[in-house]
């Protein structure tokens, strides 16, 4: 069976000493963490290492909160201009981690200032802004990767190598939920992410641009879209304490049909009101010969049937667990059945785009340009514009 493109990380790098890699990450909460500790694994857990995170600076808003997180990380410098960091000739790698509305300019200044860029998802808050966004990254001719790290969860890379491989066949049905239920209380302040002119989207960019990637990476190009979209809590409080309210202007969930280029039919659904589901993620795959199924909140599993499995009084759904070596990203982790857990998605992408970097291997089709950025993007306007109109809308890109 072919690997599906998952070359051995060991025979990707280079030979000799890793370089280092400068990096100067913008946004220092959630993803911060998350990519902080990727970056202290790589050196020893992805050994040899194609190439040595060096934590040169960090940039935040408050002084006070970027200088905590400086020292907690182990950032040289803190920043309260993203300008300044960026400034800094140490660092090599932009890591933007911010939040939506903060994603197009730092992003473009860093490709133009020669910085390889890496940006957390959505790309953008709209398919135009993207583009931009890609054009920036294009003209640099810097290295460009968007952080759709659910790619490199081993059970999600080891339906793509049997999807390539041609093991299933004909793909008839792609559908995928991506649920959470942590705005559901109408007492839950208007953050950032339920601000259009910050976050672009709701729950459409935060979940469903997961499953939008996916789609993409495991099936293909979207031909055309039908949707729907809900705010079912219109006004919050604001989040100064003030008690005063302020108008929702995002979606709270989307329900899409997809109609993909192959001619596989596809559904797709997210929504952040669910009541019991944390990080609820599933995706079912149906072809010709066998059914995939993956559940995020049991990441090492992978469910499978293969039709006209013998012995017949047996044959229905079976659980694999993907943790042996032949797997896709185990051969640095545990012996087998020793599972690993959401954090070392970021370990895996960020190592595939340091390899990229250091030996020249291509970021895509296995981590997300911003191309694929871009094309997701596209694909969450339609939805959301088949939602307003109430039409079938054909996908078109201009890249």
């Amino acid at each position: 069976m072919s690997d599906g493109g998952f070359t051995s990380m060991a025979n990707a790098r280079a030979e000799g000493d890793a370089p280092e890699l400068g990096i100067g990450m913008l946004g220092y909460a959630f993803m911060g963490k998350a990519h902080s500790n990727a970056f202290k694994k790589i050196p020893y857990m992805m050994y040899p290492p194609a190439a040595i995170p060096k934590l040169v600076g960090v940039a935040g808003r408050n002084p006070e909160a970027v200088r905590e997180a400086a020292k907690r990380y182990g950032y040289a410098h803190a920043y309260t201009d993203w300008r300044d960091m960026l400034a800094n000739p140490d660092i090599h790698v932009f890591d933007n981690g911010g939040p939506n509305d903060a994603h197009a300019e730092p992003c473009i200044v860093a490709a133009e200032a020669g910085k390889h860029v890496f940006c957390e998802k959505p790309l953008a808050r709209t398919a135009e802004e993207a583009k931009r966004m890609l054009d920036a990254v294009q003209k640099a001719g810097v290295r460009h990767m968007v952080a759709f790290n659910y790619r490199f969860v081993p059970a999600i890379a080891q339906m793509k190598r049997l999807i390539d491989s041609g093991a299933l066949g004909r793909i008839f049905h792609f559908r995928a939920v991506y649920l959470q239920e942590w705005i559901i209380d109408p007492t839950f302040p208007k953050i950032w992410r339920l601000d259009k002119a910050q976050a672009g989207s709701g729950a459409m960019g935060d979940l469903g641009s997961h499953v939008i990637d996916l789609a993409r990476f495991l099936v293909g190009e979207p031909k055309r879209v039908m949707g729907m979209s809900q705010t079912f809590v219109k006004e919050r409080p604001l989040p100064d304490g003030s008690g005063a309210m302020g108008a929702v202007d995002v979606d709270d969930a989307f329900v899409s049909l997809v109609e993909f280029e192959g001619g596989t039919l596809g559904t797709l659904e997210a929504s952040r009101f669910c009541h019991g589901r944390k990080n609820h993620q599933v995706i079912e795959i149906n072809a010709e010969r066998g059914t995939l199924r993956f559940n995020l909140e049991r990441m090492n599993e992978l469910e499978v049937y293969w039709a006209g499995e013998q012995p017949q009084e047996t044959r229905g759904f079976h659980t694999v667990q993907v943790s042996e070596p032949y797997h896709p990203y185990w051969e640095n982790w545990w012996p087998q059945g020793h599972i690993i857990g959401w954090e070392h998605t970021f370990v895996h992408e960020f190592d595939h785009f340091f390899r990229a970097i250091v030996t020249g291997a291509p970021v895509d089709p296995i981590g997300a340009t911003f191309l694929d950025g871009y094309r997701n993007a596209v694909i969450c306007d339609a939805i959301l514009e088949s939602g307003q109109s109430g039409r079938m809308v054909d996908i078109r890109y201009e890249a």
